[in-house]
């Protein structure tokens, strides 16, 4: 008995603490609640049988709104609610943004064994991003990422990482993307292609980018937030090691996924905290 939802954000994250009301056919507020911090709502009140309107608001994004019927067992299961973050929709000003180190995330996961993942970050990098003011798909985004700062949460793997076996950090200190076009693959979202140095190996790499919305920090400035994907195969630079622990099992994948969390600061410079 009772109703049940989950709150999430276009990219997956629950949003935590939004408020569900629930009206009935004559728009009469009949259930309010809170998600949990993991973004559901589970309620047992138990409403009449019927069909109702779920509206769902959080702070920093737009409402939702959903049409639940609750059956004979006094039972409605509304799944998932996307929400979209205020200005979702509306593209970043135009001009240059600087991505903020210190809420952004590097990522690489990679298969072990054949049977689980190992996830690394990179700790230190830097970069920027150009917003065309006439067309969007001239835009451009340009990353440096200081190899040496991996960080598996493991200290012999890291330094095996670091090694010439993989990344050979003292030869090929810097990892380097940069755009060389945009190809719009929705609203707010896009493919980037550009160009990959790693491992002193150049090879086109395209991302996977949603656009997240923009929201003001409380420093007085303005942050655009972005999520990219993409998949690279250790291969194709020149990054060969590996053992054979069983007939056709490898310890490492050769394929990694690549994943970026981006919050970008609008002008030149951060703001100083």
């Amino acid at each position: 008995m009772g109703l049940t939802a989950r709150i999430r954000t276009r990219d997956g994250w629950a949003v935590s603490h939004a408020i569900v009301t629930v009206t009935d056919m004559t728009g009469a507020q009949v259930l309010r609640a809170e998600a949990d911090a993991e973004g559901n709502v589970r309620d047992t009140t138990g409403l009449a049988p019927g069909p109702y309107t779920v509206v769902v608001t959080a702070v920093g994004y737009a409402p939702a709104a959903a049409t639940a019927i609750v059956t004979a067992s006094r039972r409605a299961e509304v799944g998932t609610v996307t929400l979209d973050r205020q200005g979702g929709t509306e593209l970043p000003a135009p001009g240059p943004w600087t991505i903020d180190p210190a809420h952004s995330a590097v990522t690489a996961v990679a298969r072990h064994l054949g049977i689980s993942s190992v996830r690394g970050r990179f700790t230190e990098f830097a970069g920027r991003v150009e917003i065309a003011p006439d067309e969007v798909g001239k835009s451009s985004v340009e990353a440096v990422i200081r190899a040496s700062s991996i960080d598996t949460g493991n200290g012999m793997r890291d330094g095996h990482l670091r090694s010439p076996d993989f990344l050979d950090v003292e030869k090929y200190p810097e990892i380097v993307y940069r755009s060389t076009g945009l190809t719009a693959a929705g609203p707010d979202r896009w493919t980037v292609h550009g160009e990959l140095t790693l491992h002193g190996v150049v090879r086109p790499v395209d991302l996977d980018l949603a656009y997240l919305g923009t929201s003001a920090d409380p420093w007085g400035g303005t942050r655009a937030a972005f999520r990219a994907t993409t998949e690279l195969r250790r291969e194709d630079f020149a990054m060969h090691y590996n053992q054979v622990v069983q007939a056709g099992i490898a310890a490492i994948g050769t394929t990694l996924k690549v994943e970026l969390d981006v919050q970008a600061v609008q002008g030149e410079s951060l703001p100083q905290p």
